[in-house]
Protein backbone atom coordinates (compact mmCIF):
# COMPACT_ATOMS: atom_id res chain seq x y z
CA UNK A 1 0.00 0.00 0.00
CA UNK A 2 1.08 3.62 -0.92
CA UNK A 3 1.57 6.37 1.91
CA UNK A 4 -0.45 8.10 -0.67
CA UNK A 5 -3.03 6.80 -1.04
CA UNK A 6 -6.70 7.90 0.45
CA UNK A 7 -7.21 4.99 2.36
CA UNK A 8 -4.09 5.32 4.31
CA UNK A 9 -5.37 8.44 5.20
CA UNK A 10 -8.65 7.51 6.02
CA UNK A 11 -7.57 4.85 8.17
CA UNK A 12 -4.62 7.66 10.35
CA UNK A 13 -8.27 9.93 10.70
CA UNK A 14 -9.87 7.10 12.18
CA UNK A 15 -7.20 6.84 14.58
CA UNK A 16 -5.67 3.47 13.47
CA UNK A 17 -1.52 3.65 14.73
CA UNK A 18 -0.06 1.10 12.55
CA UNK A 19 -1.10 3.74 9.70
CA UNK A 20 0.24 6.47 11.06
CA UNK A 21 3.76 4.71 12.23
CA UNK A 22 3.69 3.77 8.27
CA UNK A 23 3.21 6.92 7.25
CA UNK A 24 6.20 7.60 9.57
CA UNK A 25 8.51 5.63 8.95
CA UNK A 26 8.09 6.09 4.80
CA UNK A 27 8.48 10.05 5.00
CA UNK A 28 10.19 11.00 8.53
CA UNK A 29 14.07 10.94 7.46
CA UNK A 30 13.57 12.94 3.35
CA UNK A 31 11.58 15.40 5.69
CA UNK A 32 14.47 15.86 8.03
CA UNK A 33 16.51 16.35 4.49
CA UNK A 34 14.23 19.13 3.40
CA UNK A 35 13.67 20.44 6.42
CA UNK A 36 17.66 20.54 6.48
CA UNK A 37 17.93 22.30 3.50
CA UNK A 38 16.46 25.64 4.86
CA UNK A 39 17.85 25.25 8.27
CA UNK A 40 20.91 24.38 8.18
CA UNK A 41 20.79 22.64 11.71
CA UNK A 42 20.09 18.74 11.29
CA UNK A 43 18.62 19.00 14.80
CA UNK A 44 15.99 22.16 13.99
CA UNK A 45 14.82 20.12 11.23
CA UNK A 46 14.47 16.59 13.17
CA UNK A 47 11.99 19.15 15.67
CA UNK A 48 10.02 21.09 12.96
CA UNK A 49 9.79 17.22 11.18
CA UNK A 50 8.38 15.74 14.68
CA UNK A 51 5.91 18.51 15.21
CA UNK A 52 4.75 18.48 11.57
CA UNK A 53 3.76 14.94 12.38
CA UNK A 54 2.37 15.40 16.19
CA UNK A 55 0.52 18.38 14.61
CA UNK A 56 -0.96 16.26 11.95
CA UNK A 57 -1.94 12.96 13.94
CA UNK A 58 -3.83 15.65 16.85
CA UNK A 59 -5.69 17.15 13.96
CA UNK A 60 -6.23 14.16 11.77
CA UNK A 61 -10.19 14.41 12.15
CA UNK A 62 -10.46 17.99 10.89
CA UNK A 63 -7.84 18.30 8.38
CA UNK A 64 -8.75 17.65 4.39
CA UNK A 65 -6.49 17.13 2.36
CA UNK A 66 -6.66 17.82 -1.56
CA UNK A 67 -3.51 17.13 -3.14
CA UNK A 68 -2.06 13.93 -1.01
CA UNK A 69 -0.53 12.97 2.18
CA UNK A 70 2.81 13.49 1.31
CA UNK A 71 2.09 17.19 -0.09
CA UNK A 72 0.47 18.14 3.16
CA UNK A 73 3.51 16.87 5.08
CA UNK A 74 5.94 18.41 2.71
CA UNK A 75 3.98 22.22 2.64
CA UNK A 76 3.50 21.79 6.66
CA UNK A 77 7.22 21.24 6.91
CA UNK A 78 8.24 24.23 4.20
CA UNK A 79 5.98 26.47 6.13
CA UNK A 80 7.21 25.90 9.50
CA UNK A 81 11.14 25.97 8.43
CA UNK A 82 9.71 29.64 6.95
CA UNK A 83 8.64 30.56 9.71
CA UNK A 84 11.52 29.59 11.49
CA UNK A 85 13.29 31.75 9.42
CA UNK A 86 11.54 34.93 10.09
CA UNK A 87 11.65 34.37 13.57
CA UNK A 88 15.67 33.60 13.84
CA UNK A 89 15.82 37.11 11.14
CA UNK A 90 13.42 38.97 14.05
CA UNK A 91 15.74 37.74 16.93
CA UNK A 92 18.90 38.34 15.20
CA UNK A 93 17.89 42.01 15.26
CA UNK A 94 16.46 42.10 18.46
CA UNK A 95 20.15 40.66 19.65
CA UNK A 96 21.88 43.45 16.95
CA UNK A 97 19.37 46.52 18.54
CA UNK A 98 20.27 45.06 22.50
CA UNK A 99 24.14 44.66 21.58
CA UNK A 100 23.75 48.33 20.32
CA UNK A 101 21.83 49.83 23.10
CA UNK A 102 24.35 48.03 25.17
CA UNK A 103 27.15 49.49 23.68
CA UNK A 104 25.81 52.89 24.09
CA UNK A 105 25.07 52.00 27.72
CA UNK A 106 28.77 50.79 28.50
CA UNK A 107 30.42 54.00 26.38
CA UNK A 108 27.99 56.27 28.59
CA UNK A 109 29.00 54.28 31.79
CA UNK A 110 32.32 54.49 30.93
CA UNK A 111 32.35 57.89 29.92
CA UNK A 112 30.38 58.83 32.85
CA UNK A 113 32.99 56.90 35.37
CA UNK A 114 36.21 58.37 33.69
CA UNK A 115 34.44 61.93 34.20
CA UNK A 116 33.68 61.45 38.00
CA UNK A 117 36.90 59.99 38.47
CA UNK A 118 38.70 62.96 36.74
CA UNK A 119 36.81 65.12 39.00
CA UNK A 120 37.84 64.24 41.31
CA UNK A 121 41.81 64.09 40.60
CA UNK A 122 41.18 67.78 39.69
CA UNK A 123 39.61 68.64 43.10
CA UNK A 124 42.27 66.89 44.56
CA UNK A 125 45.13 68.75 42.40
CA UNK A 126 43.24 71.99 43.62
CA UNK A 127 43.48 71.54 47.22
CA UNK A 128 47.21 71.16 46.40
CA UNK A 129 47.76 75.06 45.25
CA UNK A 130 48.96 77.75 47.69
CA UNK A 131 46.20 79.55 48.95
CA UNK A 132 46.60 82.38 46.57
CA UNK A 133 47.19 80.65 43.33
CA UNK A 134 44.29 78.05 44.51
CA UNK A 135 42.27 81.63 44.40
CA UNK A 136 43.31 82.76 41.69
CA UNK A 137 42.68 79.25 39.37
CA UNK A 138 39.25 79.17 41.12
CA UNK A 139 37.97 82.67 39.81
CA UNK A 140 39.44 82.34 36.50
CA UNK A 141 38.52 78.31 35.71
CA UNK A 142 35.01 78.44 37.67
CA UNK A 143 34.08 81.79 37.81
CA UNK A 144 35.45 82.74 34.39
CA UNK A 145 36.39 86.04 35.56
CA UNK A 146 39.42 87.76 33.08
CA UNK A 147 42.88 88.31 35.02
CA UNK A 148 42.25 91.62 35.03
CA UNK A 149 38.76 91.29 37.11
CA UNK A 150 40.69 88.72 39.41
CA UNK A 151 43.56 91.53 39.84
CA UNK A 152 40.87 94.21 40.14
CA UNK A 153 38.90 91.93 43.09
CA UNK A 154 42.12 90.88 44.94
CA UNK A 155 44.14 94.52 44.57
CA UNK A 156 46.67 92.61 42.98
CA UNK A 157 48.53 93.35 39.02
CA UNK A 158 47.46 91.37 36.67
CA UNK A 159 51.09 90.53 35.96
CA UNK A 160 51.05 89.20 39.32
CA UNK A 161 47.57 87.22 38.16
CA UNK A 162 49.05 86.04 35.33
CA UNK A 163 52.23 84.42 37.22
CA UNK A 164 50.39 82.95 39.73
CA UNK A 165 48.08 81.12 37.16
CA UNK A 166 50.79 80.13 35.48
CA UNK A 167 52.28 78.38 38.47
CA UNK A 168 48.97 76.73 39.29
CA UNK A 169 48.81 75.59 36.09
CA UNK A 170 52.45 74.12 36.45
CA UNK A 171 51.34 72.40 39.61
CA UNK A 172 48.68 71.24 38.30
CA UNK A 173 49.73 69.76 35.12
CA UNK A 174 52.44 67.83 37.38
CA UNK A 175 49.63 66.40 39.72
CA UNK A 176 47.23 65.31 37.00
CA UNK A 177 50.13 64.23 34.57
CA UNK A 178 49.41 60.78 34.34
CA UNK A 179 45.69 61.48 34.12
CA UNK A 180 46.32 63.43 30.89
CA UNK A 181 44.78 60.42 28.69
CA UNK A 182 41.56 60.21 30.37
CA UNK A 183 41.36 63.91 29.96
CA UNK A 184 42.04 63.01 25.73
CA UNK A 185 39.59 60.25 25.98
CA UNK A 186 37.08 62.10 27.96
CA UNK A 187 37.43 65.00 25.37
CA UNK A 188 37.55 62.59 22.40
CA UNK A 189 34.02 61.13 23.43
CA UNK A 190 32.19 64.69 24.45
CA UNK A 191 33.56 65.74 20.54
CA UNK A 192 32.52 62.22 19.32
CA UNK A 193 28.79 62.78 21.36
Amino acid sequence: MQATDPEVFSAIQSGQIPAFEMLFKTFYQPLCRYATSFLKDPDGAEEIVQAAFIGFWEKRETISIDTSVKSYLYRAVRNSCLNELKHEQVKQKYIAGEVAMGEKTSDSADHLAIHVELEDKIKAAIQTLPEQCRLIFTMSRFEELKYQEIADQLNLSVKTVENQMGKALKIMRTQLKEYLPLLAILMSNLLDS
